[in-house]
């Protein structure tokens, strides 16, 4: 075992506060990772204030890891001492279920150990990535290319995988019309992945504060949806919706933007249960449907198509001492686009 420095919460809706934690010894097939960012995801706010149910603590957050392997496992293969790598949601599955079999790891049968606010095979809680060092299997890891800069890479762990994978599964691309509600820490990634995928690129945003941000990004068009005349000009207009806020919606009045055939994917999880009106689905073949974040494969592919055409997240670098006032400026809105820790200040 090894001690490290972590930000944790103590209890449901503490402040995070420095302390040191146990990772395991590195094993057969693991990497130890110095860990030199980490961003910060809006799931990290939910599960930390147990806005998704009864919650393991102490907790480190953080599934968004961009460091450097500093030991390797005699079993590891496919990394080396020096390689720049990522770690994602999840650092363990089954992998013998059929999900896991097809490089949906995502989507385990027996579900997938997620990085933090779980529990390992060892029988012991997950920590995230607000911390010095983690040691994960080399089969969750992935590579982080030359070409992307680590601190600008890290959100794209989660928030760009997050993006790309309905992106891709939904076939975005030229001649094809996508919608992204949201330009946050997911829309303002799924905004810039959707262009560069070729498809006509629409922002559905609260209001038009952001719009030169959209546009800058790659969308080819910009909405208020406080403006009720958006949806009257914009009804059937969309191949594929990517709603990526956690805030329930009027769903009846977004379903009604796509076309025939068209489909809402919702990746944002709100805390209290949502109404969903079936009628507003009926008439054009319509589908609502959601999505996790990629398998491990689709992880690594999503990584170098970010590589190969310049897309990374826009961030906020800060230190740990900020963690407890980032975490309110998220809920505010307040961050263009991600925040990410520079864990040379725990």
């Amino acid at each position: 075992m090894t001690t490290v420095a972590a930000y944790a919460a103590p209890a449901a809706k503490a402040p995070l506060e420095r302390r040191t934690i146990e990772r395991r010894a590195v094993g057969e097939h693991d990497l130890r990772i110095d860990i030199t960012f980490v961003g910060i995801c809006h799931s990290d706010i939910h599960q930390v204030r147990e806005g998704w149910g009864e919650a393991i603590f102490p907790m480190v957050p953080g599934h968004e890891i961009a460091g450097v392997v500093s030991a390797v496992g005699p079993g590891v293969t496919k990394f080396g001492v020096g390689d720049r790598v990522g770690v994602g949601c999840m650092v363990d599955s089954c992998r013998v279920c059929d999900n896991c079999r097809a490089g949906l790891e995502q989507y385990c049968a027996d579900g997938p150990v997620w990085t933090y606010n779980a529990v390992g095979t060892d029988g012991r809680p997950t920590y995230g990535g607000y911390s010095q060092q983690i040691v994960v299997d080399e089969n969750y890891v992935v590579r982080i290319p030359d070409g992307l800069p680590l601190d600008v890479a890290a959100p794209l762990l989660c928030a760009g995988i997050t993006t790309y994978s309905p992106l891709r599964h939904w076939r975005a691309g030229p001649g094809r019309r996508v919608a992204v509600v949201g330009l946050g820490g997911l829309g303002h990634v799924g905004v810039r992945i959707a262009h560069a995928l070729g498809a006509e690129v629409t922002v559905l945003s609260q209001s038009l504060r952001k719009k030169d941000d959209g546009l800058r990004l790659g969308a080819d068009h910009y909405h208020a949806t406080s403006d009720p005349r958006t949806f009257e000009e914009l009804a059937g207009s969309f191949d594929l919706i990517l709603n990526t806020v956690s805030a329930p919606l009027d769903f009846a009045a977004y379903g009604s933007l796509l076309r025939t055939d068209g489909t809402m994917v919702n990746l944002g999880l709100p805390e209290e249960p949502v109404h969903l009106v079936l009628q507003s689905l009926f008439g054009n073949r319509r589908s609502m449907s959601s999505s996790g974040i990629g398998g491990i494969a689709e992880t690594q592919e999503m990584l170098d198509f970010c590589a190969g055409h310049g897309v990374a997240a826009e961030i906020e670098l800060i230190g740990a001492d900020q963690i407890n006032d980032a975490y309110e400026r998220v809920l505010a809105s307040d961050v263009r686009y991600r925040f990410v820790i520079d864990t040379a200040t725990l």
